[in-house]
């Protein structure tokens, strides 16, 4: 068996990463997982903090927290000091942000189509369901639950 599996994931995702993130002139593109956060902060119907986003992104804080500080210095969000606790902060997209987010959830939908081109959908079945088995594999082992299922 070809066990080279961990950095075939890894190539596709940083082509992913570097299709979707083509600089334009003057205009900055979210990466892939400020979009994510981009679509989850526009789709809670509660404030979001940066906890939420560790926990719904599967993301460490450190990263997030980078993550955030980017997307400050790119002007797509703020972080505002919450009413109801000063201890944290709420994550507070900025006005022209849904605007940008449609375009490039456009942008992603191309490039996703661009990415399944000549597999038939019973491979693309095929291949989600592996992708979730490996990603119970891995919160299995991380949570200890290991047994080799």
């Amino acid at each position: 068996m070809n066990k080279k599996i961990l950095s075939k994931i890894k190539e596709l995702d940083v082509m992913i990463i570097r299709s979707f993130t083509k600089k334009e002139k003057n205009c900055h593109i979210p990466t892939p997982t400020q979009m994510r956060i981009i679509k989850y902060i526009t789709e809670s119907k509660n404030k979001v903090y940066q906890r939420d986003l560790e926990k719904v992104l599967n993301l460490r804080r450190a990263t997030v927290s980078g993550v955030l500080s980017t997307m400050e210095k790119n002007n797509l969000i703020k972080r505002v000091i919450d009413s109801d606790d000063t201890r944290v902060k709420q994550i507070i997209l900025n006005d022209d942000v849904e605007k940008i987010f449609k375009e490039n959830k456009k942008r992603f939908s191309i490039l996703e189509d661009i990415v399944i081109r000549n597999i038939t959908e019973e491979e693309i079945n095929v291949f989600s369901k592996v992708l979730d088995k490996m990603i119970y594999n891995i919160k299995s082992y991380q949570e200890g639950k290991d047994n080799n299922d």
